[in-house]
C-alpha cells in the first residue's frame, strides 16, 4: 500500500506533463458577412458590400440564383480564396415604388440593427412567430416630397409564438437617377413594439 500511494503523485505528474506537451487545438479563423451572389453556370462567387469577390474553393449543396443575397460564414485562405463553413439565404428583395399605402402593414418588430452596405439596405429583425410565413417588403411613398421608405410586415394572423430572428437585404439601385448619381439622404420609417422608429440613411 506505501508503495502505491508514493508511485501515484509521481505518476500523474508524468501525465500532466504529457498533456502540456500536446498542441491545443484551436478552430481557424473564421468571418461572417452579409454577400451577394453571382454565378457563371455552376460556378458560385460572392460580392461582398464592400466590392471585393471571394472565389470559395468548392460550393457543396448549393443552388443559389445571382443576386441572391446570403449570410456567408467563411474562412479566409490565400488571396481571395475561402472555405465556406457554411452560408444561408435571406430574404433579397427590391423598392416597391407602388405600395404605398395601399400595400403597407405595420405590424411591429423589434430592430437588432439597420445598415446600408453597398447598394443594400440590410436588416437584422425580430418579431414573434409561430407557424404562420410572415411578409416583409420595402415600400416608397411617392407622395411625400422627401424619400420616404417605409418596411411593411405582416403577420398574416400569425398567433403569438416564440422571438425568431429575420434577415432581409434590399437592392436600393432603382433610387438613382439615370445618370447614377445617389440620391443623398432618405429617411426609413419602421414600425416597432415601441412605436414608429425613423432612421436617417445615405445611399453613397
Amino acid at each position: 500500500m506505501r508503495g502505491y500511494t508514493a508511485t501515484l503523485p509521481i505518476f500523474l505528474l508524468l501525465l500532466l506533463l504529457s498533456a502540456c506537451e500536446k498542441d491545443p487545438e484551436r478552430m481557424d479563423n473564421y468571418l461572417v458577412e452579409f454577400a451577394t451572389v453571382e454565378k457563371e453556370n455552376s460556378t458560385y462567387r460572392f460580392r461582398l458590400d464592400n466590392g471585393r469577390l471571394l472565389i470559395p474553393e468548392e460550393t457543396k449543396n448549393y443552388s443559389g440564383e445571382e443576386g441572391q443575397r446570403v449570410i456567408l460564414n467563411y474562412v479566409p485562405l490565400e488571396g481571395d480564396a475561402i472555405r465556406i463553413n457554411f452560408m444561408t439565404n435571406i430574404f433579397t428583395d427590391t423598392v416597391q415604388p407602388d405600395g404605398f399605402p395601399a400595400r403597407y402593414s405595420d405590424d411591429p418588430l423589434k430592430i437588432q440593427s439597420v445598415w446600408i452596405g453597398g447598394d443594400y439596405l440590410n436588416l437584422i429583425i425580430e418579431t414573434e412567430y409561430h407557424n404562420v410565413p410572415h411578409s416583409i417588403a420595402l415600400l416608397r411613398d411617392l407622395s411625400s416630397t422627401s424619400l420616404d421608405l417605409y418596411i411593411s410586415h405582416s403577420a398574416n394572423d400569425d398567433p403569438p409564438g416564440y422571438p425568431k430572428m429575420m434577415y432581409a437585404s434590399f437592392l436600393l439601385a432603382s433610387l438613382r437617377d439615370q445618370t447614377g448619381a445617389s440620391p443623398g439622404p432618405f429617411r426609413l420609417f419602421i414600425n416597432t413594439y415601441t412605436g414608429m422608429r425613423t432612421f436617417e440613411l445615405e445611399l453613397k
